[in-house]
Order: C-alpha cells, then sequence, then structure tokens
C-alpha cells in the first residue's frame, strides 16, 4: 500500500526532518504551505485546531506539528510560546534568564496533529529531555538547537547532525508516533 501524507509547515528544518524519519516507515511525504490561525493553548489544542482547519481547507489528510521548548526553572517557559521567544529573545536572551540559574533542565515537546476530512483530529506527543547549556554550542539545526544538551551524546542539537537527532529528538517520537499508527490503523 502507498502511503503518502501532506505536511504542512513553512520550516524547511522541520521538513527536512520529517522526511528523513518517514522515509524509514515507507511514509512519502508532501509538503504544502496554506497557512493557518494559530490558537493560544496548549501543544495539542494548537496541532488538533490546525490540523481540523487545514484538512477541512484542503479536503484531504495532512499533518502539521507545533513544538516547544519548555524549560524547568522559567516555570514551563517558552513553551507554546517558543517561535514568538526565539524571534524576539534569541538564545542570547534565554542565557540571560538563566544567567544565575543552577537548574538547567529542559523539554523540547512537539505535537503531530492528523486530521482527515470528515474526521476528528489526533494528536501525537512526543518528548526529549536535556538541559540548557551555558552558551550556544554548533551551527546545525535551528533555533535552540545550540542551546539543547543531551547528556547521553555530550552534544547539543546544534552540534549534531540531522540523522543524529533525528534518532531520538522530541520531533522522531511525535513522527515515530503518528507514522506507526498511520501505517497500521489508518485506512
Amino acid at each position: 500500500m502507498d502511503l503518502t501524507i501532506t505536511f504542512i509547515t513553512s520550516n524547511k528544518h522541520k521538513l527536512k526532518e520529517a522526511e528523513g524519519i518517514f522515509n524509514i516507515f515507507g511514509i512519502n511525504l508532501e509538503h504544502e504551505n496554506p497557512g493557518y490561525p494559530e490558537l493560544q493553548g496548549s501543544l495539542e489544542e494548537v496541532a488538533s485546531y490546525g490540523a481540523k482547519y487545514v484538512s477541512d481547507k484542503l479536503e484531504k489528510p495532512i499533518i502539521v506539528e507545533d513544538a516547544g521548548l519548555f524549560i524547568k526553572s522559567l516555570n514551563g517557559f517558552p513553551g507554546v510560546y517558543s517561535s514568538y521567544v526565539q524571534e524576539t529573545l534569541t538564545n542570547k536572551g534565554i542565557l540571560k534568564l538563566l544567567k544565575d540559574e543552577t537548574d538547567r533542565y529542559a523539554e523540547f515537546r512537539s505535537c503531530i496533529g492528523f486530521c482527515a476530512p470528515n474526521l476528528e483530529p489526533k494528536t501525537f506527543l512526543g518528548s526529549v529531555k536535556g538541559l540548557i547549556s551555558l552558551e550556544e554550542k554548533g551551527s546545525n539545526g535551528f533555533a535552540y538547537d545550540p542551546l539543547f544538551y543531551v547528556e547521553k551524546y555530550n552534544k547539543t542539537f546544534g552540534e549534531l547532525t540531522t540523522n543524529e537527532k533525528n534518532n531520538f529528538s522530541h520531533r522522531r517520537n511525535s513522527l515515530e508516533k503518528f507514522a506507526k499508527w498511520y501505517s497500521e490503523e489508518y485506512k
């Protein structure tokens, strides 16, 4: 059976990561970017609403993804506002906020929202644990990647190749959950 899904995103980095992950599961990835309004709410609420909105508009099955960096000592900030904070505060601003902080625990979370015409949306949440480094390291990836340190690899996401990151990232976890469900359950 030929499995294809349309990924709605304007982020070329997310698209590249998704292509690498979906290749493992034999899912062909198409890409469109009609845009959609982003609600204020949890990752699941944003992804669910976006998936329903775009699926209804395009009249076909699609996925969207919403992700965020949740820093424990900042009470989960920037969380669902990660994209906006990245544009305004940047990584340097996050480092300033954490300047005197010893608890640097953080999680990256990714939520895939899937919807097809005449169906209710489904969401698939993935996460990965790490620490916020003391400085930016690496030029790979995008956004907070040079700050997000993974002890197992003794590197930040910014120091890992896309393939290395795709082995265990938050996006890998959410996309894998979706891919398994899509290839086994969705007909």
